[in-house]
């Protein structure tokens, strides 16, 4: 079997903001836009890795949600609970620096982990966490 990650999917509630922090900042390439105002989904990606993708979408665009649930997303997204990705890099300290210096919101400055990583985690402008770790060479 043959199975690769193509897309993965964050929510986003400002599209400019979202588009501006993974492009500008991140320094993703934009793939796609299609939609208008905040009913747009952008997909974008690593620079050299067309394969892989992150799709912002709107996350109350599907008809089967309900207003509680919409409710909830948007509570959850505030607090930064519902939307996540890990990303890495093979030197964390200039990529937080950039990331930092871009105006993202730093939720951690770079640690080694108890559990045998280094990374930092910052906030997308939609509170998704952003967690990028350090590669490490064997």
């Amino acid at each position: 079997m043959d199975i690769t990650i193509h897309t993965t999917v964050l929510p986003h509630d400002d599209p400019e903001e979202s588009l501006a922090f993974y492009h500008d900042v991140l320094g993703f390439e934009v793939r796609s836009d299609v939609g208008k105002g905040k009913m747009r989904w952008i997909t974008v990606g690593p620079a050299g890795q067309p394969d892989t993708s992150i799709l912002l979408a709107p996350p109350d665009a599907d008809p089967g949600i309900t207003d509680e649930e919409r409710r909830v997303i948007a509570e959850m997204m505030a607090k930064g609970t519902y939307g996540w990705i890990l990303l890495a890099t093979a030197d964390l300290d200039d990529t937080f620096e950039k990331v930092e210096a871009g105006g993202a919101e730093v939720v951690q400055e770079p640690v080694d982990q108890p559990y045998g990583v280094r990374d930092c985690a910052f906030r997308d402008p939609a509170g998704n966490m952003i967690r990028i770790q350090e590669t490490r060479k064997p």
